[in-house]
């Protein structure tokens, strides 16, 4: 068997790299995970290095199975037999409980997941007389993650003011919780190793000594626990066969920390350094399009990526006139392909920052009678948040519904019992209701007969929410669905319920902002045409799901994927980068990381797409194209309108620093007309202060933050602002 077969120069260079540390930089596409493999059958094979000696860490359970699946191929299952391979935390887990008699927990330890590792949290706030709305469990629990990543146990957690008093208090009874429930969370399996190796030095030389080779995979995603781990692991032997890429570590919000890759470099200095460049996946001019986004990114190793896959198709960069018709022509255009049978239905992929985005584009694909997957997340209608709202609205509607009663009655919370749930439901067969129903009459009188049989704290309850429910009742014939979204979603406070502060809440309300925003299309009352749409949309979850469809996908669940025919759009700032890294430098960075991840997957054709105008918060507003477009050259675009894209026509218009469109119904500006320290007003914004003034393409381009919404990048020609103070 020949090891080397159908490997380029730099993998065959990677493959044989001797002992010692190895670090291999490893572009998109060029063919990484077949490095890895060749890799551990050479060890075997060839160096006769004992399976069992051999440590192979990846980032998910898929990656680790393919691996092995790959060695066994090329070695068969016998000659492989031992081999440690799987990720941190399943290796940690396995070692935990082999040395559990050294730890504070026995070896049949439970893992618990992100919902219980939420109510013990809560359970630790309510025993130390904490306000659980004050302090919200979500984000107490992703500081102790953050503190657990830096291994930071209770007893050394940095206290520096009065909300890292509270987190160090609730992360000390937390963790006491975990041990008397004899269980860990998934941060606990890493942080009690690097522990056990730190205060038992001879277990640490003993797994240091048995693992002889260590090879890691995805490196730029590993964070300081990981990190230190891998440090421990390979004190010994130091045969450290690293792989990554610092331009494609997308997941500082996990805790991934791509400097390890420069900390490899200074801890390890006499390690050999290989560059994977020729990439397997793309064209040449995809490649091009992918360099010059990723150069301006400091940090990174440079990199020529090169394909003998021919220079393709030039890139289409496309500016629609909003989000709405953004959509409307991704899905027109693959519809055209399908049609003329230029590509199939699986070639396509929809890539996009937030989930949120998904919505319309998935609306389109309803219009068009085209099937769709989602891939990394529900479908827009099946997530939790929508899902809740849409149960109110459809109880609102009709109060028999049960199933939509039982999703309403404690989301947010309200203390209607399994119990109280129960004796309702008795009540409401013997007079003949519906359990919504009978929520109604009890709210009319709290003092029936019926009423007094359930405990007084249910009463309450059921009353309170048979109040609410009938206020919205009241009301619907006379407003329009979005009135009567706002109306409850107020009543029943569900912003504080959802949205914690950390991004995954943030996401949360962008997707309720979104539901707003489709409810805002029906203007006239009529709230059963408007959850009859969703339910056609909805509709859409009872198809199987297929690989002959297009995918749509976030960016952050492209990573390891490939696509012949890939559109990103919402290529605006604001939504790519997102507004939450505008000033935050390492944040802005990642953003540019992952727009060239996403970039990077397409195989044979590339759409960039933005718009000039895009919807926040129920209302549209200009839109900057995105910062990131102004990296690459002219040269390397297809620059067309929408109309010209579907008719296939490039048209090179000039480009600004701004993204708007060179054509303006009004007269052009030639001069400021505002200036920094402006206070102005703007019709639904309100009062705001003009930070920044710059004259672009006959346009004004200001920067105001409105105490309303915050920072906002608005062109004075379309956003009719009244100036209040010069100064």
């Amino acid at each position: 068997m020949d090891i080397l077969v159908g490997l380029n120069p730099q993998q065959q260079q990677a493959v044989l790299a001797g002992l010692g540390p190895v670090l291999v930089l490893a572009g998109p596409g060029s063919g990484k995970t077949r490095v890895l493999t060749q890799r551990v059958a050479y060890l075997i094979s060839t160096l006769g290095v004992h399976p069992y000696s051999i440590l192979a860490v990846t980032f998910t359970n898929k990656a680790a199975r393919e691996m092995e699946s790959r060695v066994q191929h090329l070695l068969g299952e016998p000659q492989s037999r031992g081999l440690m391979m799987g990720t941190f935390h399943s290796i940690c887990a396995r070692i935990l409980r082999r040395e559990a008699s050294q730890l504070p927990f026995n070896s049949n330890f439970v893992i618990y997941d992100t919902d219980d590792q939420l109510a013990l949290v809560r359970q630790a706030l309510e025993e130390l007389n904490m306000d659980d709305k004050r302090n919200r469990p979500a984000s107490i629990h992703a500081a102790i993650s953050f503190a657990k990543n830096e291994l930071h146990l209770p007893d050394d957690f940095p206290v520096q003011d009065y909300r890292s008093e509270i987190i160090s208090r609730v992360y000390r009874r937390y963790q006491e919780l975990l041990l008397t429930n004899n269980a860990l969370d998934f941060d606990d399996l890493l942080l009690w190793t690097v522990h056990l190796f730190d205060q038992f030095p001879a277990t640490k030389e003993k797994y240091a000594r048995l693992f002889e080779h260590i090879l890691v995979d995805e490196f730029q995603d590993t964070n300081q626990a990981q990190y230190t781990l891998v440090h421990q692991l390979s004190s010994f032997h130091r045969n450290l066969f690293v792989v990554g890429d610092i331009d494609q570590s997308i997941y500082r919000w996990r805790g991934a920390d791509y400097r390890n890759v420069l900390r490899f470099e200074s801890d390890f200095p006499d390690a050999q350094i290989i560059l994977l460049e020729q990439n397997y996946r793309s064209t040449q001019a995809i490649l091009d399009v992918a360099m010059a986004v990723i150069k301006p990114h400091p940090h990174r190793a440079p990199k020529r990526l090169f394909t003998s896959r021919g220079s393709g198709e030039i890139v289409n960069l496309v500016e629609t006139t909003d989000d709405r018709e953004e959509a409307n022509f991704v899905v027109k255009t693959i519809a055209g392909m399908i049609q003329t049978k230029t590509a199939k239905p699986g070639d396509f992929a929809i890539m996009y920052r937030t989930n949120a985005q998904s919505r319309l584009v998935e609306e389109e694909f309803l219009q068009h009678g085209l099937r769709y997957r989602l891939v990394g997340a529900q479908r827009f209608y099946g997530r939790r948040e929508i899902k809740d709202l849409l149960a109110y609205l459809r109880l609102v509607h009709n109060p028999a519904d049960e199933l939509s009663l039982i999703r309403a009655l404690n989301t947010p919370p309200r203390g209607i019992g399994n119990k109280s749930f129960i004796q309702l439901k008795a009540f409401a067969q013997q007079v003949k209701l519906s359990p919504g129903e009978a929520i109604l009459s009890i709210a009319k009188d709290t003092q029936s007969a019926v009423s007094s049989s359930f405990p007084q704290r249910s009463v309450t309850a059921i009353a309170h929410f048979g109040d609410l429910l009938t206020s919205w009742r009241a009301k619907v014939d006379e407003l329009p669905p979005l009135q009567i979204l706002d109306n409850l979603i107020n009543d029943i406070n569900y912003r504080s319920y959802i949205d914690d502060g950390s991004p995954e809440g943030e996401d949360r309300w962008e997707n309720v902002m979104e539901l707003r925003r489709l409810a805002s299309e029906f203007q006239q009352p009529g709230l059963g045409a408007f959850l009859e749409r969703i339910a056609l949309v909805s509709d859409q979850d009872t198809l199987a799901e297929s690989n002959d469809a297009p995918t749509l996908l976030t960016l952050h669940a492209a990573k390891g994927l490939e696509f012949p025919i890939v559109f990103i759009i919402g290529l605006n700032d604001g939504t790519l980068p997102h507004a939450r890294s505008l000033d935050d430098m390492e944040a802005m960075h990642e953003e540019r990381r992952l727009l060239y991840v996403g970039i990077t997957r397409a195989k044979e054709k590339l759409y960039l797409v933005y718009s000039q105008m895009r919807s926040s918060f129920g209302y549209s507003e200009p839109a900057i194209r995105s910062r990131f477009i102004e990296d690459i050259p002219e040269s390397l675009l297809q620059i067309k309108t929408t109309d010209d894209a579907q008719l296939g026509i490039g048209i090179h218009k000039p480009k600004d620093n701004w993204g708007f469109s060179s054509a303006k119904s009004s007269a052009p500006i030639l001069h400021n007309r505002f200036s920094a320290g402006n206070r102005v007003r703007h019709s639904k914004w309100g009062e705001g202060l003009v930070l920044n003034s710059v004259l672009s393409d006959d346009d004004e381009v200001l920067d105001i933050f409105f105490e309303s919404v915050g920072l906002k990048r608005v062109a004075a020609s379309l956003a009719k602002l009244e100036i209040l103070t010069d100064h």
